[in-house]
Formats: structure tokens, sequence, C-alpha cells
């Protein structure tokens, strides 16, 4: 196996900066390099195999290296490797992506506009809803609301829309109007004494009269993850969907539903809005969408939204937004291919029917002294590691968990600490083998995390 020379990892010191990254700490610590990737594994520059138990980035629907998709990129590379979308331009795989997906998304949704990334896609939301209500004559309807410790993207304004601190401070966001509504998360947030039917209630209570309090007339959508993933691994409270669509609908506000990690299969549904008993009126999908191979992401809108913002680019003789890559045809291609591996192999009904296996290795983990709570569905999970009783972080919040993190890529397993959550979204090719395996080697890593933290006198 060829080997990456040292002079890699010193020049990604010296030239790089990256995402979700204390730079000083990396300066010192240094890249992981991973080289290739076969199914569910990864290697890295020294050859040392990995788990990927976070699908790369919530993604990687098809798994690692898949021979169908490189064959499709190539394909298309050779016959269009790029052409636009402007002024009435189109490719065959776009048109045909949007198609798919229009077929296979919740009934209504039937346009699709192409973007490169879940983050410009809830950007290209926000001016689309302010288009829309500016073509409707209420440009007081701009105001939208989301959720704490929701995610919706980095841009300046998704980057708004998100409800995590660390995506805000110092970056002088929110930068739009939006208020951020209590995370529908009962274990953490629930009163003392309260049942999971009044938290729901309370919550769906506070959305009203926020609503009231600004004005119907001046809110215009609100955008959830059916169940949040970077903000921990969310599922949300028993009736908490139905109620938020119903009392959205009261008010004539837009419901924008954010699949980008739920969609196409994760929770074991073909999107989350159906695991959760909603129809929105716009979907934002990315990440399994190509299985990350390519960037795109898709926003599809029901025909109450399209046919609003078509009257008013007829008005104003074009819809003036858009990217060079919208609508790419080898991303596009790309997408077609994956969305149809994932039929054919039937990777949702493998999410759904590993859930119990998947969803039960989760919960072995529960009496563990680190572990506070376990949450999931589907194929995704995490373990919130705080004090069961106090519900409070172990030490310094985030400390912990960023060390089961690294013990567990030690053991061969790659995961992803959010804030105090250790988190988990394999790949929907995983097998029940596979799962025994994370299961393994997340096990070790907790345990060693433990005994030092006992050693320390946390525990």
């Amino acid at each position: 196996m060829n080997q990456i020379p040292n002079s890699l990892h010193a020049s990604d010191i010296a030239h790089s900066i990256h995402p979700y990254t204390n730079a000083r700490a990396h300066e010192a610590q240094g890249p992981l390099i991973i080289t290739r990737g076969d199914g569910v594994r990864v290697y890295d520059s020294e050859g040392k195999e990995y788990i990927e138990g976070l699908a790369g980035l919530w993604s990687v629907a098809v798994g690692f290296s898949e021979p169908r998709l490189r064959d499709a990129a190539i394909a298309q590379l050779d016959a269009l490797p790029y052409y636009h979308s402007f002024a009435h331009k189109a490719n065959e795989p776009a048109i045909r992506l949007a198609e798919k997906l229009a077929e296979i998304t919740p009934e209504g949704l039937n346009r699709a506009f192409f973007t490169n990334s879940g983050s410009e896609a809830n950007d290209t939301v926000i001016k689309m809803v302010w288009f829309l209500n500016n073509a409707l004559g209420r440009p007081q309807k701009k105001k939208f609301l989301a959720r704490t410790k929701g995610y919706h993207g980095i841009t300046i304004a998704s980057g708004s829309l998100t409800g995590l601190p660390a995506n805000h401070k110092d970056f002088d966001l929110p930068a739009i109007p939006v208020t951020h509504l209590t995370c529908p998360h009962f274990w953490k947030f629930g009163a003392e004494g309260e049942t999971e039917a009044e938290f729901t209630a309370r919550l769906l209570e506070e959305l009203e009269q926020t609503i009231l309090a600004e004005g119907p007339e001046t809110i215009a959508a609100f955008i959830g993850e059916p169940c949040m993933g970077a903000g921990g691994v969310i599922t949300p409270p028993e009736g908490y969907w139905p109620g938020v669509a119903a009392i959205c609908a009261k008010h004539d506000i837009l419901l924008v539903s954010d699949e980008v990690i739920n969609g196409f299969g994760r929770l074991g549904t073909p999107f989350g809005c159906q695991k959760y008993g909603f129809t929105p009126d716009i979907m934002v999908t990315s990440k399994q969408l190509t299985s990350s191979y390519m960037p795109l992401a898709a926003i599809m809108v029901n025909d109450k939204v399209y046919d609003a913002i078509a009257d008013h680019t007829a008005r104003l003789g074009t819809f003036g937004h858009g990217y060079t890559a919208s609508g790419h045809p080898v991303a596009c291609a790309v997408g077609l291919e994956n969305l149809k591996i994932i039929e054919e192999r039937d990777l949702m009904g493998n999410a759904a029917r590993l859930e119990p296996a998947f969803q039960a290795g989760l919960r072995a983990f529960a009496d563990h002294p680190l572990v506070g709570e376990v949450r999931g569905t589907g194929l995704i999970g995490g373990l919130e590691l705080a004090d069961k009783a106090t519900k409070q972080p172990i030490g310094k919040s985030g400390a912990l968990a960023a060390r089961v993190a690294r013990a567990a890529q030690e053991a061969g397993l790659i995961c992803r600490n959010v804030y105090d959550t250790v988190a988990l979204c394999p790949p929907l090719i995983v097998t029940e083998e596979d799962i025994a395996q994370i299961f393994a080697r997340l096990g070790a890593a907790l345990d060693q995390v433990a005994a030092e933290a006992k050693a320390e006198g946390l525990l």
C-alpha cells in the first residue's frame, strides 16, 4: 500500500483551515488522512482500518467506493461534463432527477431547485419565501421560526436558522429575523413531573403564543429537522410534528422539512416527515441524495409555493437567483444512480429491518456510568454523556464526548462528538455483523474513558 509522506501532514498544518476545528489544536495534533474507502470502512495513510460510524458526515448511504457511482460520473463526464441551468438551458440528468424526486417525495412536492449543499439550499429557501411573500403583497411576512439545537446550514442566512451557540458566537448571527423555540428534547427540557404529552402541549402552546405575539402576518415559515441530527440526534416527543403542522396551517405559515440528514431512508422511512406524520410545503434534501460522492442538494416545493414564485417571475421577467453549478449534470447523474441503488438494494428496507438491532445496541449502554440518555430512530442514534440524576455534563461540557470519540477512533470506529453527545449514523448498507463491531468498539472506548474519568475523580 502506498504510504502518505509526512510532508503531507506538515503541508496540511501549514496551509489548510479545517471546518469545525480548533485551528491551534490542529497545528499541534495534525490531520487523520483518509486515503481510501470500501463499503462501511475507510483506511488512513498508515493503512489502519476504521468502521465509518457516521457515514462520512451523515451521508454515504451506499458506502464507499461504489463502482456504479464512479461509472455514472465517468459516463456523464464523457458525454457532457458541465452545463448550466440559467435562461431556459437544461441537461438530461437534471431533468430526470427532478422527475424522480417528484415521484418519490411526499405527494404535492412536484418541483425541484438544485443547489450544491444543504446550506445553500436553506439559504435559497429563505430567499424563495421572501420572494413569494413580496409577490403576494405581504412584505411584512418575513420572519422564520426554528428551534434551539436545530441545524440548517452555515451560510449567513442558513446559519441564522441554525440554533447552536458555536455557529452563532462571534459570527454576528442570527443576521435575519428568526426566533428559536424550545428544543423538543423531553429528557433534557421537560419540567419536573411533566409527562411527555404535557411537554408536547407546552411546546405547541409556546409556538402558538409566539406566533400571536409576533403577529401571524409577520411570520413566513417554520423550519425543522424531523429528527434533529447535528444538535445531538434528538427525536421529537409524541404528537409534536402533527401539532406543529396544524398550527402552521392555521396561521398560513409555510412548513419546511429539513431532510438533509433524515431523507432517503435514514429513519427507516423514505423521509422523516413520513416517520412523524406531517406533510411540508417545502422539503430540503442533500447528503444521501448522492451519498456525498458529488455535491448536490434539492429543494422540493408544492404547487402553492411554485405558482406564487412563477407568477412573480412573469411580472419581473426573471427569478434572479441561482448557482453556476445548479443542476450540474455529473452530480445529477450520480444522484440518479445513487437513488437506483438505494431502491434496487432496498436500503431503506435495510434500515427498517436493522433498526431493532441498532437501537438495541445503543440502548445496551443505558446503564453505563458515562451515559445519561440513549436516543435514536432508524439507523441514527446518540449517547448523551451526562449525570443521570442531574442531567448535567460530567466535568467540562463536551470534554468527555470528545475523549470518547478519540478513544473510539483509536479502537477503529469513527463517530462524532456533538457537544455532550456521541453520535452514530452508519451507511445504509450496514449489516448486523457491522453493527455488532460498531458497538464493541464503542463499548471499549466508553469503558476506557470511564476508567480514566473515575481515576480523575469525575465519577
